[in-house]
């Protein structure tokens, strides 16, 4: 699904999802939010798709919420038309929440700006890593706003509170190696040609394993996640007894005793 805000590339079992608004600076429309819903719930049903990539065109990840297009959704002081308000905030919401509800791993390689919603799009995402020109903000509170759609719920869980405060209070920028010092990425590369190549090779590791195995390991750990440790373990226990025996894991069986790479069908 191609459209103003997206372009999608396949390179075999990896989907490349390229924010492409470069003139715009890949700011969020509400077409940006209806789309990446779609495309996310069409990436989950597709049995070839095993590790989705998002990248953006141009000299930033995302600036974030178009903001024209944003003011036109808190006009009006009536009661309707903020109880409208908040039903279009619960929609966007999902919309973000339609990266981490996929059960493909997601991995955010992420150049130049990226504030606000991008901060929100990037925290979905199962992994994350930057280029070194990477600057970051969660900037919503120097706009006189609350970020809403899901930064101040996932963030904390990925880099702790203390860090979290500081940047979600402030709104201050934090550079590539502050984000890899606290744990917002995991790897910072020279330019966005390394960037892409870091992220291909991450993407065909992911690939490379069971399907299967990896899509319960995301599920079970962002139930964890939501539910704690206790009900986690009675889950994956519940997990792993639909799961197995499969072929993957005769594959990988069979792939040990012949000292080859095993061969998974997702099966």
């Amino acid at each position: 699904m191609d459209s103003e805000c997206f372009k999608v590339e396949r390179e075999g079992h990896i989907v490349w999802l390229v924010l492409n608004r470069p003139e715009k600076r890949n700011t969020m429309t509400m077409e940006f939010f209806q789309g990446l819903s779609v495309l996310f719930q069409d990436i989950d049903e597709d049995p070839e798709a095993r590790v989705v990539v998002i990248k953006a065109e141009g000299k930033s990840f995302s600036a974030g919420l178009d903001l024209q297009e944003g003011a036109t959704l808190i006009q009006g002081g009536t009661a309707d038309a903020r109880e409208k308000l908040r039903k279009k905030i619960l929609e966007l919401q999902d919309s973000v929440t339609a990266i981490e509800r996929c059960r493909k791993p997601v991995i955010a390689a992420i150049h130049g700006h990226c504030i606000g919603g991008g901060i929100d799009l990037s925290s979905a995402c199962d992994i994350r890593i930057a280029a070194e020109d990477a600057i970051f903000s969660i900037r919503e509170t120097k706009m006189a706003m609350v970020a809403d759609l899901g930064t101040l719920q996932r963030l904390p869980t990925i880099i702790g509170q203390g860090w979290f405060r500081e940047l979600a209070l402030t709104g201050r920028d934090f550079s590539a190696e502050e984000a890899l010092r606290m744990g917002f990425v995991t790897r910072v590369c020279r330019d966005r040609e390394d960037l892409y190549a870091e992220a291909r090779k991450l993407a065909d590791e992911i690939a490379a394993n069971s399907p299967l195995a990896v899509q319960g390991a995301k599920d079970t750990i962002l139930y964890s996640r939501d539910n704690g440790i206790a009900a986690g373990l009675q889950y994956v226990a519940q997990k792993n007894t639909s799961l197995l025996p499969c072929e993957d894991l005769m594959e990988a069986f069979q792939a040990f005793m012949e000292k080859r790479p095993p061969r998974f069908k997702g099966k």
